[in-house]
């Protein structure tokens, strides 16, 4: 099989399965308070949808939650499989217009998990919103180049389409959230959109042609966070003061001129000081060396 993505599926009709199904299968989830009025306004609409595959929907508002289930008359076993991905995406604030075309043979569904791909709360925003981009344009040019639906909403992100576009989403979200820019998949999708038109490299390796992209290693800034001293309950000493330094030194009792000539000699003992290592440092060069 040349390619598998290519192969068209027979479509799956009535006459198929005459019998129906044997069993009753029901699926359920919840949904957050914000989605009842659109749920309740949408509802009709979704049953309608599913009655053509003889599947029955309930909405209950005192629970929160959406079921779906079989019936004798359900000819289609993957159909109950789509309704529950129907409820699903409708929960993730999905409009109707979107979510039912999950129904459809060659259209699937995946809500990803970001929550818990990072900790720190401040990166996971900064991650997310770098998903959606400036004015959802990186999100809507992943739209494009997979030909899904997608939605980002609170930690979860919903995608609609083909199987491929899906795998291609996931791909992007999960190195979005471990610190990968979306540009180098987007650009990586164009790159392999545009060398699929060239019959010449049809069947060469790609890699040459794509972003490499190598992560680097950014020093983390250090902590300045003082060592916590012990506790003690006396309050610390006071500073000295300038003129408790020269009480200690002797020098407050001295007359000026003698503070004069105390200042004189210190620095002649420094001048005296540096001359002897001055001269030491020129007289190294005249030392012979150890045979």
């Amino acid at each position: 099989m040349e390619n598998a993505w290519k192969t068209e599926i027979p479509e799956f009709r009535p006459e198929d399965n005459p019998h129906g199904l044997l069993e009753e299968s029901s699926f359920a989830t919840l949904f957050p308070k914000y989605r009842e009025t659109y749920l309740k306004e949408c509802w009709p609409l979704v049953q309608n949808s599913l009655s053509k595959f003889h599947i029955k929907a309930d909405l209950d508002l005192l629970e929160g939650s959406m079921t779906v289930r079989t019936t004798r008359k359900t000819w289609d076993p993957a159909s109950i499989l789509k309704a529950r991905d129907l409820i699903k995406l409708l929960s993730r604030s999905v409009p109707y217009e979107h979510a039912v075309r999950v129904m459809e043979d060659d259209m699937a569904a995946d809500i990803i998990k970001i929550g818990s791909m990072v900790r720190n709360r401040d990166k996971f925003v900064k991650r997310r919103q770098r998903l959606i981009g400036p004015g959802g344009c990186t999100l809507k040019s992943i739209e494009l180049l997979t030909n899904c639906y997608v939605l980002v909403q609170g930690q979860t992100v919903a995608a609609l389409g083909p199987f491929k576009g899906l795998q291609q989403v996931r791909r992007i979200v999960t190195d979005t959230m471990k610190n990968v820019h979306p540009i180098y998949n987007i650009k990586a999708l164009m790159i392999k959109r545009e060398l699929e038109r060239n019959p010449k490299l049809k069947n060469e390796n790609w890699d040459r042609f794509l972003p490499n992209f190598k992560p680097k290693n950014v020093p983390k800034k250090k902590s300045t966070k003082k060592a916590k001293k012990p506790y003690t309950p006396f309050p610390p000493a006071p500073a000295e003061s300038k003129i408790d330094k020269l009480l200690e030194s002797g020098e407050y009792f001295l007359k000026e001129d003698e503070k004069q000539k105390r200042k004189k000699k210190l620095k002649e003992d420094k001048q005296k000081e540096a001359k002897i290592k001055r001269e030491a440092k020129r007289n190294m060069a005249f030392i012979p060396p150890v045979e």
